[in-house]
Order: C-alpha cells, then sequence, then structure tokens
C-alpha cells in the first residue's frame, strides 16, 4: 500500500497540509530548519521542463498541467513555456481549492476523520499504534491525538512528516506557488471538487480497507520519501513513460478499486467539466496531479472519448 499513498501524494498532501498547519509552534521551527536542507539530485541540476498539454477549438484554449503538491524549495520546475501559458490564461482551475483554510477544512476533518468513541489503538492493535506514536510525535502530533482519528486520517496525516523530513516544503507545492502568482495578477481560482468531495474518497473507503491503508503506509512510511524523489525527478524533467510506470502500472493491477475510484472515475468528471470550459471562450490553465495525466485511462484519454484532442505542448 506504500505504493498506493506515495503514488497519491499530491492527493493526500490536501489533508496533510491541513494538519501540518496544525502541528504546534517548535514542530513547525524545527521544520523549517529540515526544509532548509540541499535536496539531493535536485539543487543546481539543469532538468529540462514538466509536460503541459492543451485543448483547443475556435476560440477557446486550456492548458493542461501535471503537478506535484508538495516539494523541495530548491526543485526546479518554472520554465519560459509554462510562464507564459500562466500569463497568457484568464483564470486557474485547480482540483479544489480551499485545502489550507481551516474554516473549511476543520469542519470537515471533525466530521469524517475524528472518531471518539472508538480508539484507533483498538482498531490497529498496540504494535502499530507504537509505531504511528512514534511517527506522530516525530510531527508534533501527541498519542491522544491520534487516538480520535480514524485510520485514513491517521494515515494521510502521517505520511507527511518523512516528507517534510526529507526536505519537502508544502508551502513549495506547485499549486501554492500558481495560485500566488495568479491571485497576484487579479485572476480567479476555482476548483474541479470540493474539499468534502476529495475527503470522502478516503472516508467512504470500506473499514478493513481503511485500516489496511494505515498499516501498510505505517510499515513503509520512511520508504515514501524516497518514491517521491524519483517521482518528482521524472515530473520535473518531463518524463511521461516514467510517471506513468510510477503513479499508474502498479496501483492499477495491484489494486485495482483504488484506481478505479481515485483515478478514473475522477478523470472521467473532469473531462466532462472541461468540455463544459472548452465551449466558452478565451484562455485557461488546469493543473491537477501528475497521477491524472498519465495512462491510457488519464484526463486526456478521457477527453479524447469527447472528441476533443490534448496535444503536448513544443
Amino acid at each position: 500500500m506504500r505504493t498506493v499513498l506515495t503514488r497519491l501524494t499530491s492527493f493526500t498532501a490536501t489533508i496533510g497540509v491541513f494538519m501540518f498547519n496544525k502541528l504546534n509552534r517548535s514542530a513547525r521551527r524545527l521544520f523549517a530548519g529540515m526544509v532548509s536542507v540541499v535536496a539531493l539530485g535536485f539543487a543546481g541540476t539543469a532538468l529540462a521542463e514538466p509536460a503541459l498539454w492543451a485543448i483547443k477549438d475556435k476560440d477557446s484554449t486550456i492548458y493542461l498541467f501535471g503537478t506535484v503538491h508538495v516539494l523541495k524549495p530548491d526543485t526546479q520546475w518554472r520554465s519560459a513555456k509554462i510562464d507564459k501559458a500562466l500569463a497568457d490564461s484568464g483564470d486557474l482551475t485547480l482540483e479544489l481549492v480551499g485545502a489550507d483554510d481551516p474554516a473549511v477544512m476543520q469542519p470537515l476533518v471533525m466530521r469524517y476523520g475524528v472518531d471518539q468513541a472508538n480508539k484507533l489503538s483498538a482498531k490497529i492493535g498496540p504494535e502499530d499504534f507504537k509505531r504511528a506514536s512514534e511517527l506522530g510525535q516525530s510531527a508534533g502530533m501527541p498519542p491522544q491525538a491520534l487516538e480520535m482519528m480514524r485510520p485514513w486520517l491517521a494515515a494521510v496525516s502521517l505520511a507527511m512528516a518523512p516528507m517534510i523530513k526529507a526536505g519537502y516544503d508544502p508551502k513549495s507545492g506547485v499549486e501554492g506557488v500558481l495560485t500566488r502568482d495568479v491571485k497576484a495578477a487579479g485572476k480567479p481560482v476555482a476548483g474541479l471538487e470540493t474539499p468534502e468531495q476529495q475527503i470522502r474518497f478516503f472516508a467512504d473507503l470500506p473499514s478493513a480497507t481503511e485500516i489496511e491503508f494505515l498499516k501498510s503506509s505505517l510499515k513503509d512510511a520512511e520508504g515514501g520519501a524516497a518514491k517521491l524523489d524519483k517521482m518528482v525527478a521524472a515530473w520535473a524533467s518531463g518524463d511521461v513513460a516514467a510517471l506513468e510506470a510510477q503513479f499508474i502500472t502498479e496501483m492499477k493491477t495491484q489494486y485495482p478499486d483504488l484506481y478505479e475510484l481515485l483515478l478514473v472515475k475522477r478523470n472521467v468528471d473532469w473531462a466532462n467539466q472541461l468540455k463544459t470550459k472548452l465551449d466558452g471562450s478565451g484562455v485557461s490553465f488546469v493543473a491537477v496531479g501528475s497521477g491524472h495525466l498519465v495512462g491510457a485511462e488519464s484526463v486526456q484519454a478521457q477527453l479524447a472519448k469527447l472528441g476533443i484532442k490534448a496535444e503536448r505542448v513544443k
């Protein structure tokens, strides 16, 4: 399950960023020091640019850009081509907006992620809870807080700890950078989904799957950052084939139900939303997790079924 959690880092960061923002001040200071560490393989390295696609009709252009939600601060990914596409666009569309707003997220986390009647330790056993507590304490999250969490919330919250320890910073994620640029230019930002929709993808998992999700992520937590390093390297260099192998292939074969729920169904929905948007006019920039823009059932593949051709921008 580690491979699933790592491949969905761009998705789980939605909750992970919120939980990171809830950490105590001492933990934040610790992490601030951690993220200043030079990222191996990225700092000072000349990389090709991430892939960018476009769909067009007679009076509309929509750019499609795959993202990573958490990055090391010195990861190089901006390019003249990407910057021009963003500057030419009149608006920005992300998977969702509001993930960093406590007023939005707090009620949802309490509703879908907290179970005060049933302790987490009773659901996963003392050994796994000890491991969860160790990870939680390294992120400034006491065992008492973990005890109230549902397994899915504990999994995505704890997943951020080794990522940040490895130098990844939620504030350096692509969406945050794009949003700051667009808002500074006075342009609107919209979402393809709501925060509640994204949370319920996990909250509505069958109980056994939810517990397995947490246990497996605990077992391989430390390996998640290394996996993410490889994915970011492929993404930053525009290596679509490598992204497909790392994001899609294993998940599709080993966890077909999650693949269908978290990728395929959403890709179909987004393609329909993009078709409607394309029926309008003007230039737009759409940025979603990179896993949605690779593979045989990607957003581009769903658009093709609707008669819309996506071409990679050269």
